[in-house]
């Protein structure tokens, strides 16, 4: 039986928390969230995401990535400094990595060539991956289907159809619900009444979408107990379940 919650998405060492991060973290812990999984977005934050999990190393555990809407003209550079970066330190995945076709398809081609590389790195070294799918499904879908080996992962934010849920997960990934869950607009309490149990994680994406009644302020980790008692809600079973049931999930992902 778990008793604790792994919150698999978090950036609490963006600037955002720079003010009272320890006191963030701290809460987070009395919300029994003891282990956070950093995703990596780009060259200009790794440095701070290394040092925070330098500092909490029991609790903070970083991956390497690059996220989707950091590849521009100068995609080559972030790819050169990614791969210099990825026999530097202990990480626990490849991400936050995948595709986002939401606001300009300008670099698809390279968005694709990006997150080929970088899948292919993660089975190398048998690393889960953690994937950003912004409006993009199908490309993500077809390219991890390409891959020779099935690959352990998270479709991170998941905000994709029932369908493209059960496809997922037959690829053998897990669904990331957090805040989005308990938006009245949001479809997600369908999707998580419809697949199965083990396919589900939690997350924050702070300081994103932070859930309901905190939406439209700065999201932090600790956040991550509201939308487990809204995932018991739904599921009409005890928040105890579900952090049993979801901690038991990411500890199936990462080596955590």
């Amino acid at each position: 039986m778990n008793n604790f919650i792994i919150n698999t998405h978090s950036h609490i060492y963006d600037e955002a928390f720079d003010s009272d991060r320890e006191e963030i973290l701290q809460r987070a812990i009395s919300q029994r969230v003891t282990k956070i999984i950093l995703p990596d977005i780009d060259s200009t934050s790794r440095e701070r995401m290394f040092t925070l999990a330098n500092q909490h190393p029991e609790m903070c555990f970083p991956m390497l990535g690059i996220h989707p809407t950091s590849i521009n003209e100068n995609y080559q550079k972030e790819v050169d400094l990614f791969l210099q970066e990825l026999d530097k330190h202990t990480i626990v995945g490849i991400g936050e990595i995948g595709m986002d076709l939401y606001w300009d398809k300008t670099y698809l081609e390279q968005q694709e060539e990006v997150l080929r590389l970088q899948m292919n790195i993660a089975q190398e070294r048998n690393l889960p991956v953690v994937l950003h799918v912004r409006k993009a499904f199908n490309e993500t879908y077809n390219i991890i289907r390409s891959l020779p080996n099935k690959q352990k992962g998270i479709f991170h934010c998941f905000s994709g159809s029932k369908e493209e849920a059960f496809k997922a997960i037959d690829l053998g990934y897990h669904i990331g619900i957090g805040g989005v869950l308990t938006f009245k607009t949001s479809h997600l309490d369908e999707i998580v009444r419809a697949i199965p149990r083990n396919a589900i994680v939690l997350e924050t994406d702070d300081p994103y979408l932070a859930p309901t009644p905190h939406r439209g302020k700065r999201n932090e980790p600790g956040y991550v107990s509201i939308v487990a008692e809204k995932l018991a809600a739904d599921l009409n079973c005890s928040i105890e379940e579900v952090i049993d049931f979801t901690t038991e999930n990411a500890k199936s992902i990462f080596a955590i």
